[in-house]
């Protein structure tokens, strides 16, 4: 998407059906990747870099200057690609300051080493709601949607488009779960009505689409779409039916497939733990706590 003050560029990761955006203002080419993905294969315990390569061509390509690897959340279906950008570019990877919230859960749930703080140091901004980030031109506001979980973001571009993380998906795939720790579905249908509160042509860029028969991915879809065909929060759901509907569809869920490792690395900005004696370093698996 591009008009006259900025171009929205976006790329989807198909194995983990993620959308990751660059967004840059047409007049300085000053740019910010939003939810980058690393690839990884479970099997193995690889990384590679294909997705984040796809970006950084992208970025030379059209000569941009990366400022920002922003991030909606710590992800648990995907490691984040942030650090990528950061050694590569100089970008600096920024985060909602709840992140300290969900450090301090994971830490004792995958007894981290003590040198790990639950400070969100190891981010290089931490974002309060209502914080305005300048993008040469451009700004985007900063709102705390909590619900998926407590540090969630979305940034809001110019008032035209939102990069909503998890907050909502696409209208006939509904909302996030609410059932990981610190998550509240009531939390979570507050922060949904703050996005469909925008003007009804306000574009919503979603960080997941998970295509129903008959469609292909979407990334974008406008506030008045959502208020009307929502399946979860369409106009006339009260708060107290959808936090029963929520609450009910998340005991049912399995968890994410790649979630023990997503987030090891990503309360970490994405980088991987420290080598222990051997040189080598680890991800853990603690047994049924999850």
């Amino acid at each position: 998407m591009s008009n006259n003050k900025y171009t929205i560029q976006e790329f989807l990761d198909h194995d983990s059906e993620t959308f990751s955006y660059v967004v840059y203002c047409n007049v300085t080419k000053k740019a910010a990747v939003i939810d980058p993905v690393l690839d990884f294969d479970y099997k193995s315990g690889r990384t590679s870099e294909v997705s984040v390569n796809k970006i950084a061509d992208y970025i030379d390509a059209n000569k941009l200057t990366l400022e920002w690897a922003l991030e909606t959340h710590a992800h648990a279906d995907h490691i984040s690609g942030a650090p990528f950008f950061k050694q590569r570019y100089n970008a600096k990877i920024g985060i909602g300051k709840c992140i300290t919230k969900v450090q301090d859960t994971f830490k004792a749930l995958f007894n981290l080493e003590k040198e790990f703080l639950p400070n969100g140091a190891q981010f290089d901004q931490l974002f309060n709601d209502g914080d305005v980030i300048s993008l040469g031109e451009l700004s985007f506001s900063v709102m705390h949607t909590p619900g998926h979980t407590p540090a969630d973001l979305v940034y809001v571009l110019e008032n035209d488009a939102m990069f909503v993380g998890d907050t909502i998906f696409m209208p006939d795939v509904g909302t996030a779960r609410c059932d990981f720790p610190g998550g509240s579905a009531s939390e979570l249908f507050d922060s949904i009505q703050l996005l469909l509160s925008k003007p009804d042509d306000t574009l919503i860029y979603v960080c997941h689409d998970y295509p129903t028969e008959g469609r292909s991915h979407r990334c974008s879809v406008s506030v008045k779409e959502q208020k009307e065909q929502n399946k979860h929060v369409h106009n006339g759901i009260s708060k107290a039916e959808f936090i029963d509907m929520r609450e009910t569809r998340d005991k049912g869920l399995a968890m994410p497939r790649l979630i023990l490792p997503s987030i090891q690395l990503n309360i970490r900005a994405g980088e991987a733990p420290p080598e222990e004696e051997n040189g080598t370093r680890y991800l853990k698996i603690p047994l049924n706590q999850l």
